[in-house]
């Protein structure tokens, strides 16, 4: 489901609301000697493409942006751990400054639940006179908050609370329990206190639990949905974070010092920063235009500036990447933010020459602004991610087609910029179509021949937070096991099939590879070298070598997939995920972050959706014992052993 809307006119912070608590908080931080690490989970097994490379080489923005929020509110005794680089972490051995952190943070996305949830238990682990306060956050607490909390009385389990929106939720909570917390009382005794006494109630983005006496949730309330910071420039400054880092380790405590900021470009040459929000599209299965309101919200050119110089000049980081959502979205912001790049010294040099950076864009605004790329030149940008999904535009309308997709790829290569293509494969694209750009290998071919420096091809996947999210489940899309190999969470990242109609599945996954080897393998990386795609000689094959690398990775992890949906029984999911335990919004009002049962009228989009499951090649229906009629499984007459592993 979409996250709702709150009321218009109410959406957005009042100007200078983030400031304003920040400068709070620095007055409260001095009667409050906090410690607080910050653990960003992540699932190695999701290490392939199209991230690969990039998954440990570039810190992430979310786990920083908490950082750097902390410690400008005056809490400087502040950690943060990648599990990227330290997945031996344990957080119940875990001190800083010699103490057991008052605060701990689990920054998650869907994909590495499996790694968070072992994060939560083992903090749980610690002695309940002695635990901090646990706070879940990031991209799964956005869409699925229950995730956090454990519904066994027989094993508890989870977050104290979790935070469902950004920075300036986050602060306005630490504000209310530090408003209230005596001195030498623990943050897990100041937070109970509040949540008691209903003054967590006012700040909207909030889940928490209320317990029993044992301690186990009973149910979870839910504060309703954030308001969102218009003007990015209230943010605390990314450079902040870089200095908290944990230095890369295979031990399970923490290090005596942060990394050095000598070594931070080592390890972390790429970084992510947070230039603006929001899209103008309304695709169905993207969640962005929801989460951000329907609203723009971008960060002015001369903070951006200052952001990457910043960064250049103290950490010596070259490399950026733009986490936005369609950067060319609002054309006068961005001539602002480009413009004032291309006038920007750093340290006596032109700015495209000190540092090059990347973003993501659509087809269409892209040739919206097709005359301004030169000045997208000069203010330093080296690679666009495009959104094309789908060339011909039969899976989504976003202003693509084949022509002018090739239009906005030469435009980009004429000013020295790569074109770096995102696309969707589905049930309905062949591998091949002879003659007609609609086959998958015959838009890979398109692309590369258009200047394609990078491809990313991932299986369209239901989206937490989409429009048809809820009916990708209770249609029968999305699948719950194959072969009695249940789909997990780090499956969820549009490289594996788990979600489809297609009487032999096998073949979309088979697809994928297809795809990724005609692009990358050694005969294109041998003429990348004597005919490069780019300006940059460089460039492409460097790209090449890394996707070959990851190629190799993809397949290793997906191939065992592809056997089990050849050979094995598919059972079909008829629920949508939703939590374990009761939820209610504050004052008795619906939880705004529960998903909801689908609209009226969805069983008549999901008649005309359907594709019969029976069909060719021996496939048959059977019930699985004890289930009802909506479990079904498609059978295949050879059954591959549950016992057979896939190659991960």
């Amino acid at each position: 489901m979409e996250l709702p809307r709150r009321e218009r006119g109410d959406e957005l912070c009042r100007p200078g609301e983030l400031t304003a608590v920040r400068a709070r908080l620095r007055a409260l931080s001095r009667r409050h000697d906090l410690v607080s690490v910050i653990a960003c989970a992540f699932d190695h097994r999701t290490r392939m493409l199209p991230f690969i490379y990039a998954d440990t080489r570039m810190a992430p923005a979310g786990a920083r942006a908490v950082g750097a929020a902390l410690v400008d509110a005056g809490f400087a005794k502040t950690r943060i751990v990648l599990q990227q680089w330290n997945r031996n972490f344990r957080p119940a051995q875990m001190r800083l400054d010699g103490r057991i952190p008052d605060l701990f943070l689990v920054s998650s996305m869907q994909m590495h639940s499996a790694p968070a949830n072992a994060l939560l238990r083992d903090a749980c682990q610690i002695e309940p006179a002695h635990r901090p306060l646990i706070i879940g956050g990031g991209p799964r607490a956005i869409y699925e908050p229950w995730t956090f909390f454990g519904a066994d009385p027989q094993d508890p389990w989870g977050a104290d609370v979790v935070v469902t929106g950004e920075e300036f939720v986050l602060l306005s909570l630490l504000e209310a329990l530090l408003s209230i917390r005596a001195g030498g009382e623990s943050m897990r005794t100041a937070f109970g206190r509040a949540r008691d006494g209903g003054l967590l109630d006012g700040i909207p983005g909030l889940v928490y639990a209320r317990t029993d006496h044992h301690g186990v949730p009973e149910e979870l309330i839910d504060t309703g949905i954030q308001r969102l910071v218009g003007d990015l420039d209230e943010l605390p400054h990314p450079v902040l974070g870089y200095r908290l880092l944990e230095p890369p380790s295979h031990k399970p405590t923490l290090g005596a010092q942060a990394l050095p900021p000598d070594l931070v470009r080592k390890h972390s040459p790429i970084a992510s920063l947070v230039l603006t929000f929001g899209c103008k599209f309304a695709c169905p299965y993207c969640p962005i235009p929801a989460y951000n309101q329907r609203q723009h919200r971008v960060k002015s050119g001369p903070r951006i500036a200052d952001e990457m110089v910043r960064l250049r000049t103290e950490y010596g980081i070259p490399y950026y990447f733009g986490t936005d959502d369609n950067f060319f979205n609002d054309k006068q912001r961005t001539l602002e933010i480009l413009e004032t790049l291309a006038r920007t010294t750093v340290c006596g040099d032109r700015f495209r020459r000190s540092i090059r950076w990347g973003t993501e864009a659509t087809v269409h605004d892209t040739l919206q602004s097709k005359e301004h790329l030169p000045l997208a030149n000069e203010a330093g940008i080296r690679w666009l991610w495009l959104g094309v999904e789908d060339m011909t535009a039969t899976l989504v309308k976003k202003g693509q087609s084949v022509d002018r997709t090739s239009e906005a790829f030469r435009a980009l290569r004429d000013q020295r910029i790569c074109p770096m293509p995102m696309m969707m494969h589905h049930d309905s694209q062949p591998l091949c179509t002879p003659g007609k750009p609609y086959g998958l290998l015959n838009q890979v071919r398109l692309l590369r021949q258009a200047g394609a420096v990078s491809l990313q091809v991932l299986m369209i996947t239901p989206s937490t937070g989409s429009k048809l999210y809820v009916e990708a489940f209770t249609s029968g899309l999305a699948y719950d096991s194959v072969a009695g190999r249940p789909v997990e969470p780090r499956m969820l990242d549009g490289n594996y099939v788990v979600a489809s109609r297609h009487p032999q599945p096998w073949r979309k996954q088979l697809n994928i590879m297809a795809a990724y080897l005609y692009f990358y393998n050694p005969v294109r990386f041998l003429l990348a070298l004597v005919r490069p795609k780019t300006a940059n000689h460089f460039a492409d094959p460097i790209w090449q070598l890394v996707g070959m690398y990851g190629v190799v990775q993809t397949i290793r992890r997906t191939f065992g997939w592809a056997v089990r949906l050849v050979f094995g029984g598919i059972r079909r999911r008829r629920n949508a995920p939703a939590s374990p335990l009761p939820m209610r919004g504050v004052g008795g009002q619906p939880a705004s972050h529960a998903l909801r049962p689908a609209p009226a009228g969805g069983q008549r989009r999901r008649d005309r959706l359907a594709l019969p499951i029976a069909g060719p090649g021996g496939w048959e229906l059977a019930r699985p014992a004890g289930g009802d009629a909506s479990d079904v499984i498609e059978r295949p007459a050879i059954a591959l052993p549950a016992r057979v592993d896939p190659i991960t």
